[in-house]
Protein backbone atom coordinates (compact mmCIF):
# COMPACT_ATOMS: atom_id res chain seq x y z
CA UNK A 1 0.00 0.00 0.00
CA UNK A 2 2.88 2.38 0.68
CA UNK A 3 3.71 2.30 -3.03
CA UNK A 4 0.51 4.26 -3.64
CA UNK A 5 1.75 7.16 -1.49
CA UNK A 6 3.69 8.41 -4.52
CA UNK A 7 0.40 9.67 -5.94
CA UNK A 8 0.06 12.04 -2.97
CA UNK A 9 3.51 13.64 -3.08
CA UNK A 10 2.16 17.19 -3.68
CA UNK A 11 -0.01 16.88 -0.56
CA UNK A 12 2.80 15.40 1.53
CA UNK A 13 5.21 18.16 0.47
CA UNK A 14 3.02 21.22 -0.20
CA UNK A 15 5.94 23.68 -0.30
CA UNK A 16 8.00 21.82 -2.91
CA UNK A 17 7.92 22.68 -6.60
CA UNK A 18 9.95 19.82 -8.10
CA UNK A 19 11.27 16.54 -6.74
CA UNK A 20 13.34 13.57 -7.77
CA UNK A 21 11.53 10.44 -6.64
CA UNK A 22 13.56 7.30 -5.92
CA UNK A 23 12.33 3.80 -5.12
CA UNK A 24 13.91 1.95 -2.22
CA UNK A 25 15.60 -0.65 -4.45
CA UNK A 26 17.94 1.73 -6.27
CA UNK A 27 21.57 2.76 -5.99
CA UNK A 28 22.51 6.32 -6.87
CA UNK A 29 26.00 6.35 -8.35
CA UNK A 30 26.12 9.79 -10.00
CA UNK A 31 25.11 13.34 -9.15
CA UNK A 32 21.38 13.86 -9.79
CA UNK A 33 21.27 17.64 -9.31
CA UNK A 34 21.01 18.26 -13.09
CA UNK A 35 17.59 16.58 -13.03
CA UNK A 36 16.18 19.66 -11.32
CA UNK A 37 17.01 21.81 -14.33
CA UNK A 38 15.64 19.44 -16.97
CA UNK A 39 12.79 21.02 -18.91
CA UNK A 40 9.77 18.71 -18.74
CA UNK A 41 8.06 20.77 -21.47
CA UNK A 42 4.91 21.30 -19.44
CA UNK A 43 4.68 17.65 -18.40
CA UNK A 44 4.32 16.41 -14.84
CA UNK A 45 6.47 13.28 -14.90
CA UNK A 46 9.99 12.84 -16.25
CA UNK A 47 10.79 9.15 -16.70
CA UNK A 48 12.93 6.77 -18.71
CA UNK A 49 10.86 4.96 -21.30
CA UNK A 50 10.93 1.16 -21.32
CA UNK A 51 9.44 0.40 -24.72
CA UNK A 52 12.59 -0.91 -26.35
CA UNK A 53 10.88 -4.29 -26.17
CA UNK A 54 7.22 -4.90 -27.00
CA UNK A 55 6.34 -6.21 -23.52
CA UNK A 56 6.75 -2.70 -22.10
CA UNK A 57 3.93 -1.19 -24.15
CA UNK A 58 0.61 -0.23 -22.57
CA UNK A 59 -1.16 -3.32 -23.92
CA UNK A 60 0.94 -5.53 -21.63
CA UNK A 61 -0.17 -3.74 -18.47
CA UNK A 62 -3.81 -2.91 -19.18
CA UNK A 63 -6.92 -4.82 -20.19
CA UNK A 64 -7.73 -3.64 -23.72
CA UNK A 65 -10.84 -5.78 -23.87
CA UNK A 66 -12.36 -3.21 -21.50
CA UNK A 67 -13.95 -0.32 -23.45
CA UNK A 68 -12.75 2.33 -21.02
CA UNK A 69 -9.12 1.38 -21.65
CA UNK A 70 -9.61 0.80 -25.37
CA UNK A 71 -11.24 4.23 -25.88
CA UNK A 72 -8.69 6.30 -23.96
CA UNK A 73 -5.25 4.74 -24.40
CA UNK A 74 -3.08 3.74 -27.34
CA UNK A 75 -2.13 0.07 -26.81
CA UNK A 76 1.27 0.69 -28.40
CA UNK A 77 2.05 3.69 -26.21
CA UNK A 78 5.47 3.47 -24.67
CA UNK A 79 5.65 2.42 -21.05
CA UNK A 80 8.04 4.01 -18.60
CA UNK A 81 9.37 3.09 -15.20
CA UNK A 82 8.76 4.19 -11.66
CA UNK A 83 11.92 4.10 -9.58
CA UNK A 84 13.59 7.33 -10.66
CA UNK A 85 11.19 10.06 -11.69
CA UNK A 86 11.29 13.83 -11.83
CA UNK A 87 7.95 15.30 -10.79
CA UNK A 88 6.96 18.90 -11.48
CA UNK A 89 4.69 19.45 -8.50
CA UNK A 90 3.52 22.87 -9.69
CA UNK A 91 2.23 21.33 -12.92
CA UNK A 92 0.89 18.32 -10.96
CA UNK A 93 -1.21 20.58 -8.75
CA UNK A 94 -2.34 22.73 -11.69
CA UNK A 95 -3.55 19.66 -13.59
CA UNK A 96 -4.93 18.02 -10.44
CA UNK A 97 -3.14 14.76 -11.24
CA UNK A 98 -4.05 13.10 -7.95
CA UNK A 99 -7.72 13.34 -8.94
CA UNK A 100 -6.88 11.54 -12.22
CA UNK A 101 -5.33 8.77 -10.12
CA UNK A 102 -8.48 8.61 -7.95
CA UNK A 103 -10.69 8.45 -11.04
CA UNK A 104 -8.87 5.41 -12.42
CA UNK A 105 -8.70 3.68 -9.02
CA UNK A 106 -12.48 4.06 -8.66
CA UNK A 107 -13.03 2.69 -12.17
CA UNK A 108 -10.86 -0.33 -11.33
CA UNK A 109 -12.57 -1.29 -8.08
CA UNK A 110 -13.47 -4.65 -9.65
CA UNK A 111 -9.91 -5.08 -11.06
CA UNK A 112 -11.08 -5.34 -14.65
CA UNK A 113 -8.84 -2.55 -16.00
CA UNK A 114 -5.61 -3.95 -14.53
CA UNK A 115 -4.77 -6.50 -11.89
CA UNK A 116 -2.34 -5.17 -9.26
CA UNK A 117 0.55 -2.80 -8.75
CA UNK A 118 1.23 0.92 -9.04
CA UNK A 119 2.66 1.04 -12.55
CA UNK A 120 -0.66 0.44 -14.38
CA UNK A 121 -2.48 3.27 -12.57
CA UNK A 122 0.67 5.37 -13.04
CA UNK A 123 0.59 4.76 -16.78
CA UNK A 124 -3.06 5.87 -16.85
CA UNK A 125 -2.58 8.82 -14.52
CA UNK A 126 0.44 10.25 -16.33
CA UNK A 127 -0.72 9.39 -19.86
CA UNK A 128 0.19 12.37 -22.05
CA UNK A 129 1.93 13.99 -19.07
CA UNK A 130 5.29 12.20 -19.21
CA UNK A 131 8.51 13.59 -20.65
CA UNK A 132 11.04 10.94 -21.74
CA UNK A 133 14.42 11.16 -20.02
CA UNK A 134 17.79 10.01 -21.28
CA UNK A 135 18.11 6.27 -20.44
CA UNK A 136 21.40 6.79 -18.61
CA UNK A 137 19.51 8.51 -15.80
CA UNK A 138 17.76 5.27 -14.80
CA UNK A 139 19.14 1.83 -15.64
CA UNK A 140 16.64 -0.92 -14.97
CA UNK A 141 16.61 -4.68 -14.76
CA UNK A 142 19.29 -5.47 -12.18
CA UNK A 143 16.79 -7.58 -10.25
CA UNK A 144 15.72 -9.87 -13.07
CA UNK A 145 17.85 -9.79 -16.22
CA UNK A 146 21.29 -9.24 -17.72
CA UNK A 147 22.14 -5.58 -18.17
CA UNK A 148 24.80 -4.22 -20.51
CA UNK A 149 27.88 -3.40 -18.36
CA UNK A 150 28.38 -0.14 -20.29
CA UNK A 151 24.87 0.97 -19.29
CA UNK A 152 25.63 0.13 -15.66
CA UNK A 153 28.84 2.12 -15.79
CA UNK A 154 27.14 5.16 -17.36
CA UNK A 155 23.94 4.94 -15.31
CA UNK A 156 23.16 7.56 -12.69
CA UNK A 157 20.58 5.40 -10.90
CA UNK A 158 20.72 1.59 -10.92
CA UNK A 159 17.38 -0.06 -10.28
CA UNK A 160 17.15 -3.56 -8.84
CA UNK A 161 13.55 -3.93 -10.03
CA UNK A 162 12.32 -7.48 -10.13
CA UNK A 163 12.34 -10.28 -7.57
CA UNK A 164 16.10 -10.84 -7.29
CA UNK A 165 16.94 -8.00 -4.91
CA UNK A 166 20.66 -7.80 -4.05
CA UNK A 167 20.03 -8.24 -0.32
CA UNK A 168 18.26 -11.59 -0.87
CA UNK A 169 19.78 -15.02 -1.38
CA UNK A 170 18.13 -15.11 -4.81
CA UNK A 171 19.80 -11.81 -5.78
CA UNK A 172 21.87 -11.90 -8.94
CA UNK A 173 25.42 -12.48 -7.69
CA UNK A 174 27.11 -10.38 -10.35
CA UNK A 175 25.07 -7.29 -9.34
CA UNK A 176 25.27 -7.66 -5.55
CA UNK A 177 28.58 -5.73 -5.30
CA UNK A 178 26.93 -2.68 -6.91
CA UNK A 179 24.62 -2.50 -3.90
CA UNK A 180 26.88 -3.92 -1.18
CA UNK A 181 29.56 -1.26 -1.58
CA UNK A 182 27.07 1.24 -0.13
CA UNK A 183 25.99 -0.90 2.83
CA UNK A 184 27.54 -0.29 6.24
CA UNK A 185 27.40 -3.80 7.67
CA UNK A 186 28.82 -2.53 10.97
CA UNK A 187 25.65 -0.54 11.67
CA UNK A 188 23.85 -2.08 14.71
CA UNK A 189 20.52 -2.41 12.90
CA UNK A 190 22.10 -4.17 9.93
CA UNK A 191 23.87 -6.54 12.31
CA UNK A 192 20.42 -7.87 13.23
CA UNK A 193 19.39 -8.43 9.62
CA UNK A 194 20.00 -11.53 7.58
CA UNK A 195 21.62 -9.98 4.51
CA UNK A 196 23.46 -12.15 2.00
Amino acid sequence: MLNHLRFYIPEVFPALKKIVFLDDDVVVQKDLSALFSIDLNGNVNGAVETCMETFHRYHKYLNYSHPLIREHFDPDACGWAFGMNVFDLVEWRKRNVTSIYHYWQEKNVDRTLWKLGTLPPGLLTFYGLTEPLDPTWHVLGLGYTNVDPHLIEKGAVLHFNGNSKPWLKIGMEKYKPLWEKFVDYSHPLLQQCNFH
